[in-house]
């Protein structure tokens, strides 16, 4: 028994043998579900950096929120009745021109005006020398005369029967041709005083005192009745179906104006439209008729016309200034009740007196636009709002101009 002791001792041993590689492999198994330190470093810097950001976020929405209203002059959205019109540019031309020319011959014995004067219709401008026509008179008179004595002799005997009824006729006749050469003896003696046939302003004179005349000399004056005056200008072809709506309506007009502003604004009728499109140019002869009693406007003067067709009613205006323009359209800065701004799309119209522009849909009356320091602002900012002086009404400006209606700050 005690020598088998020992020999079963190493075989117990030998059982247990493999039982410490299986602990040490567990062991192993265990260490390599383990997370490094590097990782908690790293976790932890991260961790501070996404702290730091929203903090510094923070802080800026709040600098942002406290930040000082910015100073903005602001209008209120007006509503009016406003022109629909087309800008063009035009000349003037008389309403009358007669050019005087001698009827008889004759020399020039006087002239009574004074050169670019106006004269009244019947006035007496020239004359010439009338006493070979009074002489021709006085013996178409006398002719006459002597030709009435004889007729009524006749007719004293052809009532008691003792002349033929030739001698009578021929009697008849004699008076009725002595009547007619005195009273065109009356008329060339008439044409010796040329006056003036119409109201106008006279021009100069191509003939003076002591010149023979006659009806082929040409003309002697030539007189542009001025009040009315004409006024000619073309509409586009593309602008026809729009004049077309309108023609005949009750509100077309035409304003003409000169460029430098030196007169008013004066508004006539529509006198003439042409009945068909000039060749080459594109473009309709039209014609009005514009009232000039103080002779401010002149034949062959440049001139800007206005074509009104009708009259908006009630229209959405704001300054010209208040509609901005970006990538995605005209706009305008509505002003909010707590004096925050928001951006709102517009569609402009056209330019009307005064620097106002006509909207035709983005805004509503009674609403506040801002007018200047559009640059400083973006959606939400607030303003500290100050009023807008409008300007004084401007003369009309070009039709493109005014159909843009967008000012660029």
């Amino acid at each position: 028994m005690n020598v088998n002791t020992p020999v079963s001792g190493p075989k117990t041993l030998e059982r247990g043998a493999p039982q410490r590689p299986h602990v040490q492999m567990k062991r192993t198994r265990t260490n390599s579900h383990r997370v490094p330190k590097w990782a908690y470093l790293l976790f932890i810097i991260l961790a501070a950096f996404v702290c730091y950001r929203a903090f510094q976020r923070t802080a800026t929405e709040g600098k942002a929120a406290q930040a000082p209203a910015r100073p903005a002059l602001v209008a209120k959205v007006v509503t009016q009745d406003v022109p629909l019109y087309l800008d063009e540019i035009g000349t003037c031309a008389a309403y009358e021109t007669v050019q005087l020319q001698a009827q008889v011959s004759g020399v020039i014995i006087g002239r009574h005006f004074q050169d670019g004067s106006d004269v009244k219709k019947g006035d007496l401008l020239f004359t010439i020398d009338p006493r070979p026509y009074q002489a021709v008179l006085d013996q178409a008179k006398a002719q006459a005369a002597l030709d009435q004595v004889t007729l009524k002799r006749q007719e004293d005997l052809r009532a008691r029967k003792v002349i033929a009824q030739q001698d009578y006729d021929t009697a008849v006749a004699n008076a009725q041709k002595s009547q007619a050469a005195t009273e065109s003896a009356e008329v060339n003696l008439d044409y010796c005083f040329i006056k003036s046939p119409i109201n106008g302003r006279i021009g100069l004179r191509n003939v003076d005192v002591g010149n023979l005349v006659g009806p082929s000399t040409g003309a002697l004056v030539t007189i542009q009745g001025l009040d009315p005056i004409y006024t000619d200008f073309t509409v586009a072809e593309n602008d026809l179906p729009l004049v077309r709506k309108y023609l005949g309506g009750p509100n077309v007009k035409v304003e003409t104006y000169l460029a430098d502003g030196s007169i008013a604004p004066r508004v006539g009728d529509l006198y003439f439209i042409d009945n068909a499109v000039q060749p080459g140019s594109g473009t309709v002869r039209v014609r009005g008729v514009t009232p000039n009693p103080d002779r401010a406007l002149w034949p062959s003067e440049f001139v800007r016309v206005r074509f009104i067709l009708d009259i908006l009613k009630d229209a959405t205006l704001v300054p010209s200034q208040a509609v901005q323009v970006s990538q995605s359209g005209p706009f305008v800065f509505v002003v909010k009740p707590d004096n925050t701004v928001d951006l709102r799309p517009v569609t402009p119209g056209q330019r009307q007196a005064g620097d106002l522009t006509v909207i035709e849909s983005g805004v509503k009356a009674d609403e506040t636009v801002v007018v200047t320091g559009q640059l400083a602002l973006s959606p939400g900012a607030k303003i500290a709002p100050q009023p807008y002086a409008a300007q004084p009404p401007a003369t009309p400006e070009r039709s493109a101009a005014a159909k843009s209606a967008m000012s660029y700050e």
